[in-house]
């Protein structure tokens, strides 16, 4: 028996998008080219924020404010069902100079978000410079890998269907209607194909038509480790930011680096940001790394993802090009994909996630953040 809906790509957005359709009802099957949750979705520090959230399109926030807001009670669930700790964490965000004091003041009023001017030892005493420093207590993470594994679980537990290391070729495609994908491992057959591919659903879809600005982004990431916890906040300071876990590893973030499929790291990267990191804070300047990865996010203009049916066709959909906030915006980007394939009202606006839609396309020639 097919199911209702086939999903292209098993990490957090696919993930979460066959967990909400499974909730609702819905048989799902999830085909995943490689191992599941091994992409940017492990690769990623888990900051549920726009690192400078006033610097980004209303059409970025519209999904990463009401989805870091369900964390909270999501990864309570999880826990509860499965039994993994996803280590959700609302510690704060710290933003050290320079930054834009009346466009963060200005955001904070518009969103209803606290944000307050603070000297930066207040939050983080080990700081190497007690300048001011912005403050935003709401700012929450969590462990990537390890909300993967629970949201694997709890998938597990409401019969949707896994299947790794089965690259899709591509759609079949009669009379602008699927019939199927055609994988490494056979046809398979569903009512309705949503791509969650990463960076890997612009190669699946230019057999059918092109979207601007979609391509992979490398980020290269460090892990130290602590004997015990040295600060609470996530520190950002020039793009680069530091997140503390609770058993003393700190994740120092990342480069941004348009060089297509290669995710090998660089002896440069790990000097420059272990370098940055200790300008931050000292006395990470002798800890060792324990160590150096790089991810491949899905990069889209000013972060603006593709959530909508595709042009053309009448039962394929796109939840595809997160770039930097694919686990920020899961929630969000989740319950409108289901709303749009459901035909149901969605409480978030879809225009700005049309397929070639005028807010990507206004962002297309501007860098990739």
């Amino acid at each position: 028996m097919h199911p209702d809906f086939l999903i292209i790509g098993g990490g957090v957005i696919g993930f979460m998008t066959a967990l909400e359709l499974s909730r609702r009802g819905a048989t799902v099957s999830i085909v995943e080219r490689g191992v599941t949750g091994q992409e940017a979705s492990w690769a990623g520090g888990g900051i549920l924020s726009p690192l400078l959230p006033w610097d980004y399109a209303d059409a970025v926030t519209q999904l990463t404010a009401p989805a870091a807001a369900r964390y909270a009670t999501l990864t309570e669930e999880l826990l509860a069902t499965t039994g993994i700790d996803a280590e959700y964490h609302p510690g704060g965000m710290l933003v050290l100079p320079p930054y834009e004091t009346s466009r963060a003041r200005q955001w904070a009023s518009r969103h209803a978000a606290p944000v307050a001017e603070v000297s930066a030892r207040s939050q983080a005493a080990r700081i190497g410079a007690d300048t001011h420093a912005l403050w935003l207590p709401a700012i929450a993470q969590l462990r990537n890998p390890r909300l993967l594994k629970a949201l694997r679980r709890q998938l597990d537990a409401n019969g949707v269907t896994l299947r790794e290391k089965t690259e899709v070729l591509n759609l079949t495609i009669r009379r602008a209607h699927a019939a199927s994908v055609r994988t490494s491992r056979g046809d398979i057959h569903a009512g309705g194909y949503i791509v969650t591919a990463g960076s890997w659903s612009q190669s699946l879809l230019d057999v059918q038509q092109k979207h601007t600005g979609f391509r992979p982004i490398r980020g290269q990431m460090l892990l130290l480790k602590a004997e015990r916890p040295l600060f609470q906040p996530v520190i950002i300071q020039r793009g680069v930011y530091l997140i503390p876990r609770r058993d003393g590893h700190i994740l120092v973030g990342s480069t941004l680096e348009d060089v297509g499929f290669d995710k090998s790291t660089t002896a440069e990267a790990l000097t420059t940001l272990h370098a940055r990191a200790a300008d931050i804070l000292p006395v990470l300047a002798d800890m060792p790394v324990v160590r150096h990865w790089a991810g491949l996010r899905p990069g889209s203009p000013g972060n603006i993802p593709a959530i909508s049916r595709l042009p053309g066709v009448d039962n394929v959909y796109l939840n595809s090009g997160h770039f930097r906030y694919g686990v920020t915006m899961a929630p969000a980007s989740a319950q409108l994909v289901c709303d749009l394939v459901l035909g149901q009202l969605s409480p978030i606006d879809p225009t700005p996630y049309q397929w070639h839609s005028p807010a990507i396309e206004k962002n297309s020639a501007n860098r990739l953040n």
